[in-house]
């Protein structure tokens, strides 16, 4: 059903999922920021695939099974070029039709969509789902749900992990989310519900839930959804309305930038596409893509 394909970003050996399909479309796909190929993306990939869709779903630098050193640390900048690297490769595969390629990521990945889809023009279409299009704003919000004491430590934590990675130290890791008064990434109230979402039942255990402090710090920084105004692929940008870890008015605003996008409201909280509200997202991007992807002229090989 589907085969491991390796590829080169940066120097480094990329490695993904490769789901074979029938009808000449591929989507593109990753995980959420320091979230693996198989909890971030099996849930949907089987699903677009059996609608006939090729899927390449990859792991990025430093994470999961792709190269690359020091691991858990996560540059954005290296993260966008490996979707460049990603899109590059899926237009190659044997069944693939070029011209018919989509992306998808949801989380910090479905932020990173917004300057994907902006520097490849001619992707057939393009799904952020509950993007972080504002890292600003989305660490702002993330504030209100942090005791004061853990914000200072987790931040005198991220800036010895900067210090430290000048000097060739290991990364200082913090939990992807945890409860308010932990040093973590997250402790939104919703972003405690990815441990059901993505691994019910301890699915998989060779996710490390954790990542270098100094990449958490960045990505409170980083606004993709500036970039919404240049996409001229089609795209679909998924909320779910009680979203408090990407918030939703961002997400909102980036569609309304966007000369052709299409904009899915679903009630929930981040994880709601993974969990209760799994079909309404999956009709709302099957239906996307049939119509964007399957309709693109064939390329000319």
């Amino acid at each position: 059903m589907r085969r491991k394909v390796r590829f080169t970003s940066g120097g480094d050996e990329c490695v993904g999922w490769h789901y074979p399909g029938t009808n000449g479309g591929c989507v593109v796909m990753a995980g959420g920021f320091a979230v693996t190929k198989e909890p971030g993306t099996d849930l949907f990939a089987h699903r677009f695939h059996e609608a006939g869709f090729s899927v390449l779903a990859f792991d990025y630098r430093r994470i999961g099974e792709s190269g690359g050193s020091p691991r858990q640390v996560l540059p954005l900048k290296d993260q966008l070029a490996d979707w460049q690297a990603a899109v590059a490769v899926a237009a190659t595969l044997p069944e693939v039709d070029p011209a018919r390629l989509a992306v998808w990521g949801f989380s910090a990945s479905g932020g990173h969509i917004f300057r994907v889809a902006a520097e490849n023009p001619r992707l057939a279409a393009a799904i952020a789902q509950t993007p972080n299009a504002d890292g600003v704003a989305a660490a702002r919000n993330a504030a209100r749900y942090q005791k004061p004491s853990a914000m200072l430590r987790f931040v005198g934590r991220a800036i010895l992990d900067v210090l430290g990675g000048l000097a060739g130290r290991e990364p200082r890791l913090v939990p992807l989310a945890a409860e308010p008064g932990t040093v973590a990434m997250l402790t939104t109230p919703d972003a405690l519900d990815g441990e059901r979402a993505l691994n019910p039942g301890g699915k998989y255990p060779q996710w490390r839930q954790e990542v270098a402090a100094r990449s958490a710090l960045c990505l409170g920084f980083y606004r993709p959804g500036r970039h919404a105004a240049r996409v001229r692929s089609p795209l679909l940008v998924l909320v779910c309305e009680e979203d408090r870890t990407a918030l939703v008015q961002p997400s909102v605003d980036a569609a309304n930038r966007a000369p052709r996008a299409e904009l899915v409201r679903l009630p929930g909280g981040h994880y709601e596409p993974f969990l209760g509200g799994h079909e309404r997202a999956l009709d709302a991007e099957l239906s996307f893509l049939r119509r964007h992807v399957l309709a693109a002229a064939p390329a000319t090989r």
